[in-house]
């Protein structure tokens, strides 16, 4: 199948039911500057200045699915205290049914703390991880609690994806009534396998999804190149009855295997790899979402490798929305990634700049027939920070600001000349008319205008100073403007920049510390 219509395919998946069965966890992330070492002992001290945190384990597999587009019901359990509650609260705010997830009072739940320092330029790196945790199964009473839930709610879903991070939840009991529930119901079962649990407790899964350590671990096969994957695949597919396994080789790949002996390689495409945390539960959700839909397994394969490859570009673990695969589908078949997002998708993409200390500037306007005088303005506004996001306003905004003759360009063309611009990192359409929804998204350090304004006269500016941001008004190139250039048409005359010094103008610096990566 071509890019072409991998990228249609998102579009038929539908809106699938998924049950999500295994250990949820909590992921909490402490960020902060780390650039000295304490005069108390020889360790880094993490200057924190924001937390948070995120869905972990069977909750990330079961968000990512949300984000993909599907119904998701969770079957699990945390413990009786805040953690629980807050993780709890988050997939229910995420849309996901949670009436099986049951509370036990005799456990903490399955938290996992990471500290997360920056250092100059640097990229972002983990320091520490402090897990909170017990690993023994839960107490028999949970374990019939869960099984009679699956019994009885496999029929409403189109697929059962269990997530085994040996924390207690997956025992031997509730992993043969997940499959044995699905089979029963001819849906498919998929398994992300712990390592701690032999895989025989598997057996008869529709696909098996190990790690290439899991899988030299299970068969004694040492893993090296494809065809040690597919000979690890078949035996995987023997010894447990499974219809299919799919082993997963980091930066090399995946190797996909039937039970019928079919199998077929898919390489990854090279990635500035930021983290490979929660790249495992994209494959899991992605092709989960896909065999859940009636997608063919290798066609499933092929787009959890494009998400995979998304998720890795991110700090620490974040959800890939089905849009954002689709844009990145289209713009391969070009050769590149597409610089043109929506909304949603530039509001993550910032938080992820953020964390990862990039500085980033915005600036909005209609962009009405593209001229000198904006692309000297949009080079001068990238100057100010590492990354430039560009507001663009779209055709129906652009005719209430100015009038039913405008705009002369079609903003799917004002969009793809901006993107063009090497200066232009990212372009959004938006539909209001000022830009204070994309200011709220993005949060940028600097927002910038192009023209004669006063700084307190650019539109947002009281939403950036509020939280410590800058406002910057660039200069203007005389004598060039969209409206001359227009009534220069209707004239049949040229319009060209007038001259000016260097010294004339309003001067632009870069915010302090704020400087566009190289």
């Amino acid at each position: 199948m071509s890019l072409h219509d991998l990228a249609h395919l998102t579009d038929d998946l539908g809106c699938p039911k998924v049950l999500v069965v295994g250990d949820l966890i909590l992921d909490r992330y402490t960020w902060g500057d780390a650039q000295r070492v304490s005069q108390e002992a020889p360790v880094i001290v993490l200057r924190s200045d924001r937390r948070e945190a995120r869905p972990g384990g069977a909750a990330n597999v079961a968000n990512m699915l949300l984000g993909l587009g599907a119904e998701v019901s969770c079957v699990g359990v945390v413990g009786d205290d805040a953690a629980g509650g807050q993780l709890r609260q988050m997939l229910i705010d995420a849309g996901a049914e949670c009436r099986a997830v049951v509370g036990d009072e005799s456990r903490p739940t399955s938290t996992k703390e990471r500290f997360i320092g920056r250092a100059g330029s640097r990229h972002p790196s983990q320091i520490l991880r402090v897990d909170h945790e017990v690993n023994h199964p839960v107490d028999t009473w949970l374990e019939n609690d869960l099984i009679n839930w699956i019994e009885s709610h496999a029929a409403w879903h189109d697929a059962i994806l269990i997530s085994d991070y040996g924390k207690g939840v997956c025992t031997p009991r509730v992993l043969q009534a997940a499959i044995q529930a699905a089979r029963l119901v001819a849906i498919p079962v998929i398994v992300d396998p712990s390592v701690h649990c032999p895989l025989e407790h598997y057996r008869g899964a529709t696909m098996i999804k190990p790690n290439r350590a899991e899988a030299e671990r299970a068969t004694g096969i040492t893993i090296k190149k494809p065809d040690d994957a597919m000979a690890a695949g078949k035996h995987l597919c023997q010894q447990i009855e499974a219809g299919m396994a799919l082993v997963t080789l980091d930066s090399d790949g995946m190797m996909l295997v039937e039970r019928s002996g079919y199998g077929e390689f898919f390489s990854t495409h090279a990635r500035a790899v930021y983290d490979i945390t929660g790249a495992g539960d994209m494959v899991m959700a992605a092709v989960g979402l896909c065999l859940a839909a009636g997608t063919s397994p290798d066609d499933a394969v092929r787009l959890a490798n494009v998400a995979a490859g998304l998720e890795v570009e991110r700090t620490g673990v974040s959800v890939v929305a089905r849009d954002e695969l689709r844009a990145e589908l289209i713009a391969s078949q070009h050769g590149g990634t597409t610089k043109i997002v929506s909304h949603e998708h530039i509001g993550r993409i910032a938080g992820e700049l953020h964390s990862r200390g990039q500085s980033i500037v915005l600036t909005n306007g209609c962009f009405d027939l593209l001229h000198v005088g904006h692309v000297a303005y949009l080079e001068e506004a990238a100057r100010l920070a590492n990354v430039l996001v560009v507001g663009v306003n779209s055709d129906t905004s652009v005719r209430r600001l100015k009038g039913e003759s405008r705009p002369v360009i079609a903003q799917s063309d004002r969009a793809a000349m901006l993107a063009a611009l090497g200066c232009v990192d990212y372009v959004v359409v938006f539909d209001e008319d000022t830009p204070h929804r994309l200011i709220e998204a993005v949060r940028p350090d600097v927002l910038v205008k192009g023209g004669t304004y006063r700084p307190e006269e650019v539109v947002g500016h009281e939403i950036v100073e509020a939280y410590g941001g800058q406002v910057r008004v660039t200069g203007v190139v005389d004598g060039i403007s969209t409206t001359n250039i227009l009534a220069s048409l209707t004239r049949g005359e040229t319009v060209a920049a007038t001259e000016t010094s260097e010294d004339e103008g309003p001067q632009v610096h870069p915010h302090p510390n704020l400087r566009r990566a190289s």
